[in-house]
């Protein structure tokens, strides 16, 4: 028993080590329930230079966002869980107009396609980016399908979350906005 408790007191000496160095981060990890529980908070990474681009073809470069945070969403027309959460990422974007929802179809996706099922799925407020080669996801070291990244306005990944979420809940709307609170600090 009496190892057991000393297993648990360190690991919570040492998670508050980790916590402590960033009061904000201990704050917003507080927060997380519902779908947010799999957001995981990482050290602020800065993004690869990799281009991508518009349905147009223009190519783009994710610094242009810099100044503001970023839902940066990795998906494809073709994966399931990705379609069932695009409609959630448009909610949030009108729901957290200062906030820049960015769904980025990687690999085989065409701009006519993405349109296709915006028109289907009645999302007006998202752009077309594509990232027809997944440069810019094998870069950031996405695997699978969807993946999340919560870029801060320096162009730094701050959070990742694996897998389809709703991000116009409650919940998630939550942690956004403890983020974007704590960095105006």
């Amino acid at each position: 028993m009496r190892n057991v408790l000393a297993t648990i007191y360190t690991a919570l000496i040492l998670g508050a080590n980790v916590l402590g160095a960033n009061p904000a981060r201990a704050d917003v990890s507080a927060l997380r329930a519902g779908d947010m529980l799999k957001l995981n908070l990482v050290e602020a990474t800065a993004l690869p230079d990799v281009a991508i681009f518009d349905g147009g073809g223009a190519p783009h470069s994710l610094s242009q966002w810099q100044g503001q945070w970023v839902v940066l969403n990795f998906w494809a027309t073709w994966c399931a869980p990705c379609r069932h959460e695009m409609p959630s990422l448009d909610r949030l974007q009108a729901a957290i107009p200062e906030l820049a929802v960015l769904p980025v179809a990687t690999g085989r996706n065409s701009a006519e396609g993405i349109t296709r099922f915006y028109e289907e799925a009645a999302v007006t407020g998202l752009p077309v980016l594509l990232d027809p080669k997944s440069e810019l996801a094998r870069a950031m070291g996405v695997l699978g399908l969807p993946v999340t990244v919560i870029v801060n306005p320096e162009g730094a990944e701050v959070a990742r979350l694996i897998g389809d979420a709703a991000w116009d809940s409650a919940d998630a709307q939550t942690v956004l906005k403890a983020m974007m609170a704590a960095a105006k600090q």
